[in-house]
């Protein structure tokens, strides 16, 4: 499966405030390395674990390991498209709390209000 960069992950240029640059470009080449390594990476898994010779099995491993760690999915990290902080990021908005809560505040998130009780 491919990583698309979605609609998060096309303002990373135009933070410019919050989050250090060198962690915002660190993020885009792990998106960059995903995107390129993901069909072989997910052909390998898939005959890894189709596999049941152990020889083959270990030969396969190791050319996984070959693969730069940064090209696995995981490794990608969801991030404030305004901020670019890495924690507390909501996926319904793509943005962290702290960032929901001002624009809540501002009436510009519609269907949220701030609760009171």
């Amino acid at each position: 499966m491919i990583f698309h960069i979605n609609k998060y992950y096309s303002f990373y240029y135009l933070i410019s405030f919050m989050a250090k640059k060198g962690m915002i470009e660190r993020e885009k080449k792990r998106i960059r390395l995903h995107n390129k390594y993901a069909l072989k990476r997910s052909e390998l898994l898939k005959n890894y674990q189709s596999e049941e010779n152990f020889t083959i099995k270990l030969e396969l491993h190791s050319k996984l390991q070959k693969l730069p760690r940064n090209s696995a999915k995981t490794r990608i990290r969801n991030r404030c498209w305004k901020t670019g902080r890495p924690r507390g990021f909501f996926r319904d908005f793509g943005v962290s709390r702290n960032v929901l809560r001002e624009m809540a505040h501002q009436c510009v998130v519609p269907g949220i209000t701030k609760s009171s009780w």
